[in-house]
This record gives structure tokens, C-alpha cells and sequence, in this order.
């Protein structure tokens, strides 16, 4: 059965092809960048800190001096800084292969973003949003194009309250179920981009992919909470390097027998971790008047009209 193990081996040549990894500088999205990077694809790597992109960009150099990577400066909590992002791509590029949507926070403290929207939902979701509207030109032109989005196992308990979506003033507000209602909000947009993309006839892929149980930094800022102190040794023993954890994503990115609307996730025990399969998600994500209702919000909220 280890042949039939898909590994970054199994990615394609990738050679002439842009894709756009945010949050790239870190974690499953690094590790991202430098398997693209590896098969000559032309690598985005969207970051909040431009600093940290080049300082990630010079350890996949140093390794493999061929790899193209330009860093771009992303901030998924500011709409202006999604569109500076949008319009500086348009201008230096006719093509984009792969949008993969990785950047996310997670558990995170009630706050709010530069526009006002609740961090997780605004940084997982319509950061997301509004950066593939924006680029929805781009995406349109290219045949055959891909837009992944990164959920989580969380999302199998994400609840929506269309009266109280962005727990206003903290109402109701707790990490995990905003974390979660945000992981809900991936694939709930994944499932209505594919219609938006075969209702205007577009040549392009909607899919989307959760790593697992994976070791990286997005929990770090949980790590003095004296129950992630406690349940730490065997998070470890549960998880898988991120290496590994980003293999769903990847996989959905560039499998040439990839299909619309597919949900990757590794093929272990409760999916935490293994190598990537087609996996179901929990049948909420499938709710089309929650889908409908989500996008219409998405885009009275940040203004980014798909047409």
C-alpha cells in the first residue's frame, strides 16, 4: 500500500506556473511554498511581516538556488492591504495557476481587525474572500486555475448565528467556537465558490484541504495556558511534522486527477494526521442557505463584488 502514499513526489512539474501561498513564511504554508518552489512553479509568498517572508525565502535559496519566490506583503486584517496585494499582482502578472489561501489564526483572544470584523473570522474567512474576489480577474483568465481553501477538523464544530456572526462586543464569544465557526466559513465558501465558478461558466477549481493534528507555530500563543502545558506531551505524540500536515493542501493545489469541490486530509486514524485523501467533512458544510447567506454577508462586509 506505501505506493499508493501520495508524497511531494507525486507533484507534477510545475514549471511556468504562479501560485500564491499566504501566510507562506510559516508553518504548512512554508513548507508549501519550498514543495512548489521545488517543481519549478513561480512562488507568491504572501506575508503580513515582509521581513519574516525574506528571511523563510532565504532558507529554501539556500537549499535550492533555483527556486523563484518573491515575497509579497499580505495583511488579511486590513482590506487595504488586500487590495494594494491584488492590484501589485495584476500589474506584474497575466496568470495564476493556484490561489492557496493557508494564512490563519487560531484560538485567538475576542479582538477585532484594522475594519472592525472579529479577528478570527475576519482573518480565516474574509480575508480569503476578499482576496480571491480581487483577484477573481486573474483567476479567470487562467485555464484551468485552482483555489484551495485550508479548513480544520474544527469546523465539524462550527455553528453559524447569522444575528450574531462576529460575537459583537464579545457576546457568546469564546476562541474555540469562533475558531471554528471560521474553519466552517472555508469550506461553506469553497462549496459556493465552485457555483459561482459553473453558474459564469469559468475554467477554475474550487477545493479545499485540512492538515490534521500538525506541529506548527499556530498555537504558540497558547502555549502558557496551563492545559496546553498539561496536554502538550501528548499533542506530540499525536501529531504529525508540518511537513506532513501540508500535504492535503498541496495535493489539492496540483493533482492533475484532483476535482472539483474536494475535501483533503490525511488518511489516519480520525484524519489527524497520514497522507492526503478526499475526506468527507461534517454535512453543515454542505448547507447551501448558509453558504448563500454567508457570501451575500462577505460582500456587503468588505465590498468585494464577485462578477
Amino acid at each position: 500500500m506505501a505506493s499508493n502514499n501520495w508524497t511531494i513526489t507525486d507533484i507534477p512539474d510545475l514549471t511556468g506556473k504562479t501560485v500564491i501561498v499566504t501566510g507562506g513564511n510559516s508553518g504548512l504554508g512554508f513548507e508549501s511554498v519550498k514543495a512548489f518552489a521545488f517543481k519549478g512553479a513561480r512562488v507568491i509568498m504572501a506575508c503580513r511581516s515582509v521581513t519574516k517572508g525574506e528571511e523563510a525565502r532565504k532558507q529554501i535559496v539556500k537549499f535550492l538556488p533555483s527556486a523563484d519566490i518573491t515575497v509579497m506583503e499580505l495583511d488579511l486584517t486590513d482590506l487595504k492591504s488586500i487590495r494594494s496585494f491584488a492590484t501589485k499582482f495584476k500589474d506584474n502578472h497575466s496568470r495564476l495557476e493556484v490561489l492557496l489561501n493557508n494564512a490563519g489564526i487560531m484560538m485567538v483572544p475576542y479582538g477585532r481587525t484594522k475594519d472592525g470584523f472579529e479577528n478570527q473570522f475576519g482573518t480565516n474567512h474574509l480575508g480569503h474572500f476578499a482576496l480571491t474576489g480581487l483577484l477573481l480577474e486573474v483567476i479567470r483568465k487562467t485555464p484551468a486555475s485552482r483555489v484551495v481553501n485550508v479548513s480544520s477538523m474544527a469546523h465539524r464544530t462550527g455553528e453559524f448565528d447569522f444575528n450574531n456572526l462576529q460575537y459583537e462586543n464579545g457576546k457568546d464569544y469564546t476562541s474555540i467556537k469562533a475558531y471554528s465557526r471560521s474553519k466552517l466559513s472555508n469550506l461553506l465558501f469553497t462549496y459556493e465558490l465552485q457555483r459561482f465558478f459553473e453558474k459564469n461558466k469559468i475554467n477554475s477549481m474550487a477545493l479545499a484541504a485540512h492538515p490534521g493534528l500538525s506541529d506548527t507555530n499556530l498555537a504558540n500563543h497558547l502555549m502558557n495556558k496551563w492545559y496546553f502545558r498539561i496536554f502538550m506531551p501528548l499533542f506530540l505524540r499525536m501529531s504529525q511534522p508540518a511537513s506532513m500536515g501540508a500535504l492535503p493542501q498541496i495535493r489539492a493545489s496540483v493533482d492533475p486527477n484532483a476535482k472539483p469541490n474536494e475535501f483533503y486530509g490525511p488518511d489516519g486514524k480520525r484524519q489527524m494526521k497520514g497522507y492526503p485523501i478526499v475526506v468527507e467533512p461534517k454535512a453543515t458544510a454542505f448547507n447551501k442557505e448558509n453558504a448563500r447567506k454567508l457570501w451575500e454577508v462577505s460582500e456587503k462586509l468588505t465590498s468585494v463584488i464577485y462578477s
